[in-house]
């Protein structure tokens, strides 16, 4: 399996943590705080500042015990198992590709008038996230060189605006700064805490990084307090240069800040400034978020496809065309609606890291004898307390804003949206779960056996059968039954038939429809080791009939040369998969091959041909062939 390229350093991960750690709050947060809590944002800020740097040690622990790509989502899955993890990872993938919308949005709006074409704003958009995802594909190098000028330029842009600012502050703005309810501070904190958030960018790294469990620790404290301070100096500067009453009340605040300090042509270019920082933020998700794509792929809780990595380039290139697909789709759907998205975006984010937070202790307790290269103090409350102030601020922002109960609704929504995606992949993948899923579901099954397997599909795998009467019929993955019963008339009295399953459920429903019917010439078996071969009490048979198995089967080689092996030169196989599932679903990999399905075959000892057949919600794959020495063209 091709692995991915070890290539970033200390200076990369400063640079990718600093652009991914620059979120629009850092431009627009004050303001939107200062809406709230007056002056007490600056309370805010320095709240947000220490909190940060704890959340950010806490990350350094994890991704030292798990320096993979996987990040959040690996150390979900070693806290609290795989659904979970899942469910996590989803929230992560949703919070990430609405931080690029934000962000995108949130950039061109700095530079676009308000009344700028929709259309034309909408195209530029979407070419600059087609630019940034085609510079991730590119590699590491590249991504690295790239993260690093956009880091630069953010750091010199903030100090631009703090620097000349300084001198002049008006120190009489500050006054009254507890004149809002105290409680407001933390509704203040839930717009800007966004702010300085990205530590899981880096995590996702971790395995393209050069001594991880060493390096990123450190990077992380590094950026967030730089970040901190660097926030805490805008907020100052805004504050103190423009009372609040009138900061909330400006689109661009940071423009105006700088048209009072460096003039028209001075903010000019921190307008353009800002617009590379949002660029900059962006650049680093888009980087970074593939590699969550790739470890959920790898552990097949998500398309395995996404875990293919390019052999030249040693990027996920697929997990970055699909990622660049959902952003594109995501920003067309939402252009526009900037703090609609930010209300999204922000439960989303402390939804997860407070489930990042309480996987510290968990993991305290569950790994206790294991070394750390870093520990985060105070490991056993720390984390807890702040989870806990994380579920305290989404509980002010939806009692005490108005509007937020319904967005909060949406958000849950969403996350709930990842429960039937999990059950989709986990069946679709995972053999232990599909015997599950069978044994629950057998009489769903039994009553839409007619939709499931239609007339037209199970009397065209009976016509491949030459002379059916008297044969010996192997039903790979009998089911309920439904193409059972046709069998066994088929072969008559004098034929028998083997029906294997790997669910028990089928099985009972499938005894007690053959009694009933009468037919002893059915030998039904429970195999639980169905996805793994072919049972050792059928030792020949003429012909092997199967409809669905072929996806759930762990060796596929393994499987067809034991079916070789059981039947005599010349015996027939009629193998139907279901395809294309919901028409868009991609299918297993070694499935969408016509060709790779042929030679799989032949090396197996058969010669097959291939071909669908079209249904309502998916498509029936049908490879007929014989079992032959020689690669005999099938008709």
């Amino acid at each position: 399996m091709s692995e991915l390229k070890k290539s970033f350093g200390f200076g990369t991960i400063i640079a990718l943590t600093i652009t991914s750690m620059v979120g629009t709050g850092m431009f627009f947060g004050t303001a939107v705080g200062a809406k709230y809590s007056g002056n007490a944002v600056l309370i805010a800020w320095v709240l947000l500042v220490a909190l940060s740097l704890y959340v950010a040690a806490c990350f350094g622990e994890l991704i030292a015990l798990f320096p993979t790509a996987g990040g959040v989502y690996e150390f979900s899955k070693q806290a609290y198992g795989v659904f979970v993890s899942f469910i996590i990872g989803w929230i992560t993938w949703l919070m990430s590709s609405v931080a690029m919308t934000v962000l995108t949005i949130a950039a061109l709006d700095y530079v676009l008038p308000p009344g700028f074409d929709m259309s034309l704003r909408l195209g530029i958009a979407i070419g600059i996230l087609l630019l940034l995802n085609f510079i991730a594909f590119l590699g590491v190098d590249i991504s690295g060189a790239i993260l690093t000028l956009f880091a630069i330029e953010t750091i010199v842009l903030f100090l631009a605006i703090i620097v000349p600012g300084f001198p002049r502050i008006s120190y009489a703005n500050f006054t009254g700064i507890l004149s809002k309810p105290i409680e407001m501070i933390f509704v203040s904190l839930f717009f800007m805490v966004e702010a300085l958030m990205g530590w899981e960018s880096a995590s996702f790294l971790a395995e393209e990084t050069k001594d991880a469990s060493k390096v990123i620790p450190k990077a992380l404290l590094i950026t967030t307090l730089l970040g901190g301070l660097l926030g805490i100096g805008v907020a100052f500067v805004s504050l103190g240069i423009i009372p609040w009453q009138t900061l909330v009340n400006l689109n661009a605040p940071i423009n105006d800040v700088a048209l009072m300090v460096l003039g028209s042509k001075g903010a000019q270019l921190i307008s353009w400034g800002i617009v590379l920082a949002l660029l900059g933020s962006v650049t680093g998700t888009v980087i970074s978020t593939p590699r969550l794509l790739l470890a959920m792929a790898r552990d097949k809780v998500f398309v395995s496809q996404l875990a293919a990595i390019h052999p030249t380039r040693k990027t996920p290139h697929k997990a970055i065309l699909f990622q660049a697909v959902v952003s594109i789709l995501l920003l067309v759907l939402t252009v526009g609606k900037y703090e609609f998205l930010l209300a999204i975006f922000t439960p989303l984010a402390l939804i997860m890291y407070a489930a990042i937070l309480l996987a510290v202790p968990i993991l305290r307790f569950k790994m206790h004898g294991v070394k750390r290269d870093f520990k985060v103090p105070f490991g056993l409350v720390g984390p807890t307390l702040i989870a806990l102030l994380y579920a305290g601020i989404i509980t002010a922002w939806v009692f005490f804003t108005p509007g937020a109960w319904p967005v909060f609704k949406i958000v849950l929504s969403l996350i709930g949206a990842g429960i039937p995606m999990f059950l989709l992949m986990i069946s679709f993948y995972n053999p232990d779960a599909i015997a599950g899923f069978m044994n629950a579901f057998a009489r769903i099954n039994l009553w839409f056996e007619m939709f499931l397997l239609p007339r037209s599909v199970r009397k065209e795998m009976l016509s491949f059968i030459k002379e059916p009467g008297g044969k010996v019929v192997l039903e790979y993955g009998a089911g309920v039954g439904t193409l059972t019963l046709h069998i066994a008339d088929a072969v008559g009295p004098s034929g028998r038939v083997y029906a294997t399953d790997l669910s028990h459920s089928n099985v009972h429903l499938l005894k007690k429809r053959l009694a009933k019917r009468g037919l002893d010439n059915v030998v039904v078996i429970h195999d639980e080791h169905h996805a793994s071969r072919i049972h050792p009490d059928i030792r020949n048979a003429d012909v092997i009939l199967s409809v669905g198995v072929l996806s759930y089967i762990q060796d596929v080689k393994k499987v067809l040369c034991q079916m070789g092996k059981i039947m005599p030169e010349s015996g027939q196989i009629c193998l139907v998969e279901y395809v294309n599932f919901f028409k868009f679903l991609p299918d297993k990999e070694w499935l969408s091959s016509e060709e790779g399905l042929k030679k799989l075959f032949r090396e197996a000892g058969f010669s097959v041909s291939i071909k669908k057949k079209k249904g309502l919600l998916w498509n029936y794959l049908f490879i007929l062939g014989i079992k032959s020495d020689q690669d005999i063209p099938i008709i």
